[in-house]
């Protein structure tokens, strides 16, 4: 809990700084979007505005690239980092990057497991239906898939966030080692909340598994 506030806390920061501060490019998000979707001669994704902040993201299903109204329309580091940052799921999905299309075969099982480990325990809690035993199994089992995706997750991130940075040097979108930095940061920073979320996937994982492994079932 206290990587998770931390990494929140960091990444919130240093998007709030960022946002504040101009590329020399002038170039929107959407306008950095356009030319790199443009470049890697990609036609079928549909860059969007979306009212909310740190919602942007790549829809692959739909070929989406959605960034927040703010990100859409500023020319700020942040702006264009974040641009680049969901254009690199693009080209991953373009170039069939492998831990990308494992991501999403993924999703179902684990919006499946999320809704277990959400209402299993109320479940117990109220009807005692089922045995600790087959409970904590059931926890454990949804928890460790939760934690296999987000492990999945961490190179499909930080494997975008490279491509971003390096396609911004090489467009001209950032005019500085100063402005790189800032890029740099902002993206670094939001890759540390998709680790925060392995390890707490993690932790929930063995906090539930442990107990079987030490004797749950001979205290049930």
């Amino acid at each position: 809990m206290a990587i998770s506030f931390w990494a929140s806390a960091r990444v919130k920061s240093l998007y709030n700084r960022y946002s504040q501060i101009g590329a020399s490019s002038r170039a929107t998000g959407a306008q950095v979007a356009a030319a790199i979707l443009q470049r890697a001669g990609i036609r079928d994704v549909e860059i969007v505005p979306q009212d909310g902040m740190l919602g942007d993201h790549y829809d692959p299903l739909h070929k989406r690239l959605v960034l927040s109204t703010e990100n859409y329309q500023s020319s700020s580091l942040a702006a264009i980092g974040v641009a680049a940052h969901e254009c690199g799921h693009a080209l991953q999905h373009q170039q069939g990057y492998g831990p990308l299309y494992l991501r999403m075969a993924a999703v179902g099982a684990t919006q499946f497991a999320s809704q277990i480990i959400t209402w299993l325990p109320m479940f117990f809690i109220f009807t005692h239906w089922i045995s600790p035993y087959v409970g904590l199994t059931i926890m454990a089992a949804g928890w460790g898939i939760i934690m296999l995706f987000n492990l999945v997750t961490l190179p499909v991130e930080f494997d975008a966030s490279a491509r971003a940075k390096r396609v911004l040097a090489e467009m001209g979108f950032i005019g500085s080692d100063e402005e790189m930095t800032g890029v740099r940061k902002v993206l670094d920073a939001a890759g540390w909340t998709y680790v925060a979320a392995f390890i707490t996937s993690l932790a929930y994982m063995l906090y539930y598994l442990l107990p079987l492994l030490t004797g749950g079932r001979s205290r049930d």
